[in-house]
């Protein structure tokens, strides 16, 4: 990622095309203004929709306190944050917080948690009636210590039934402690069974590898198979050690399972895209596009810092790359953001095969943006716990292509059905036995049970901004000395 250059360079920026923000300080903001000022400030220098936000323009104020003025329109630092936003059919993806704590956490897997992800769909029939299904249990949470599985179906919290009205608040309020009201499939409907599980909320950093084996098929193949369900750069060396599992055991192929992976870090994709591969260290794995100040001052001084490189190591860590010319990428519809970037921005060096749903569609990517000088997080401001995530760049393959934001189409298109979910890593789960199927040429000599379709609301990653995120690790240093030099 080359990210100590690029950080140097816009130091640079800072010094050469930031200057109209900075003669608005001139007049420093009032007391209760100071979240209002950052918000303004943050996002006119990184806001990637900056020139199509017209009060976000370089120029639209002539002094601090013109821009005071401005502010003071917008007591809730939230409305503001909204105002200066493009359309939200543009920017789906761009939020903040008051509580930057709970952001940094979150973005490494730590959260208050009681263990089930899991999706959401509609009651046949009914557009209000909602009931809930369980994708995966997280390890060491409370439901893994729970009578609770992938497949088992709910429709009631203590005992309410799950609507359009109230989902939110049942599954995600404030109590640490709730209670589902199971149910079955009866062929037709989803009905409740009588059966209920209590649940607690805890402190739980998820890690990542849910499923890492080594699958042996007739022939010749030796399958790796990992499900891999978010990028946090803190496991990146535990992933480095699942790869160099599957390396030992010498495989011939790869199924790497994203279908429950809603994104995270640029560095862990490219660190996952080079441990696939491997014989592309220095290439270019993907380019990132700023906002066009930003993106012109790259462009003339130091192109090549706007690219994300395979890499061999992990700070001084080798990688166990695999060296695959081909892998087989399972998807779902809410595989998104460092996943997508992973499908992409390996195609153009090697052949993806992508079996699943359509995913997402997010091609931008986020930096967390702090009140402090140089919007990092050093010397923050003590008198408030506000942070932005506003989207930052674009990002696009080797050879320019980052257009799909209806999503990525799979290469065969196989939709995971709630009848039929089985058990993750058996040979006989649907989407990879697809996958098997296709690697081994076995296709045509198999036939698959359809499932039932239910139509899908959301998912609990989707539900969490914290977790649907691609995002660069940190805002670029040294800009607190630029401006102080000015």
């Amino acid at each position: 990622m080359k990210k100590t250059v690029q950080f140097t360079l816009l130091l640079f920026i800072a010094v050469f095309i930031f200057q109209s923000c900075q003669d608005n300080d001139d007049v420093a903001p009032s007391a209760n203004l100071e979240v209002q000022d950052f918000i303004w400030k943050g996002l006119n220098q990184y806001y990637l929709w900056q020139p199509d936000v017209p009060n976000l323009g370089d120029d639209r104020f002539a002094n601090q306190n013109a821009l005071n003025s401005f502010l003071s329109g917008y007591s809730k630092p939230e409305t503001l944050f909204d105002a200066l936003r493009v359309n939200e059919s543009i920017d789906r993806f761009s939020w903040i917080v008051d509580n930057y704590l709970e952001l940094e956490g979150q973005l490494q897997g730590t959260s208050k948690n009681n263990g089930v992800e899991f999706g959401l769909s509609y009651m046949p029939g009914s557009t209000t009636e909602i009931f809930g299904y369980v994708k995966y249990i997280i390890a060491n949470s409370d439901a893994a210590t729970k009578n609770i599985k992938r497949g088992d179906f709910f429709t009631a919290v203590n005992g309410t039934k799950i609507t359009l009205n109230n989902y939110n608040s049942l599954l995600f309020g404030a109590d640490e402690n709730y209670t589902l009201n199971l149910a079955d499939y009866n062929g037709t409907t989803i009905v409740g069974n009588g059966k209920s599980v209590s649940l607690t909320k805890t402190v739980l950093t998820e890690n990542p590898i849910l499923v890492n084996k080594v699958l042996i098929t007739p022939g010749s193949h030796k399958i790796g198979y990992l499900m891999y369900n978010a990028f946090y750069a803190d496991f990146d060396t535990k992933l480095n050690d699942a790869f160099g599992e599957l390396k030992s055991a010498e495989i011939t192929d790869l199924v790497l399972d994203l279908r429950y992976n809603s994104g995270g870090s640029i560095l862990s994709a490219t660190r996952l895209a080079s441990m696939i591969t491997g014989q592309f260290t220095g290439k270019v794995f993907a380019k990132q596009q700023w906002n066009p100040k930003i993106q012109a001052f790259f462009e003339k001084e130091a192109p090549n810092s706007l690219n994300n490189y395979f890499t061999d190591k992990i700070s001084t860590t080798p990688i166990n790359s695999l060296s695959m010319t081909k892998v087989y990428i399972l998807t779902a519809n809410g595989t998104a953001s460092a996943s997508e970037l992973v499908i992409n921005g390996l195609k153009p060096h090697i052949s993806v095969v992508q079996i699943g749903d359509v995913t997402v569609g997010k091609n931008v990517g986020s930096v967390t943006v702090y009140d402090s000088p140089d919007f990092t997080d050093e010397k923050r401001n003590p008198n408030h716990k506000y942070a932005m995530q506003p989207i930052v760049l674009k990002i696009v393959n080797s050879v320019g292509f980052g257009d799909y934001f209806n999503g990525l189409q799979p290469t065969f298109l196989a939709k995971e059905t709630l009848s039929t979910l089985g058990v993750l890593g058996d040979t006989a789960e649907p989407l990879l036995r697809t996958a098997i199927e296709k690697i081994t040429g076995t296709a045509r000599m198999t036939k698959q049970t359809p499932g039932k379709e239910f139509q899908f609301f959301k998912d609990s990653k989707s539900m969490s901004r914290f977790k649907n995120e691609m995002y660069i690790d940190k805002a670029p240093e040294g800009l607190l000395k630029a401006l102080e030099q000015q």
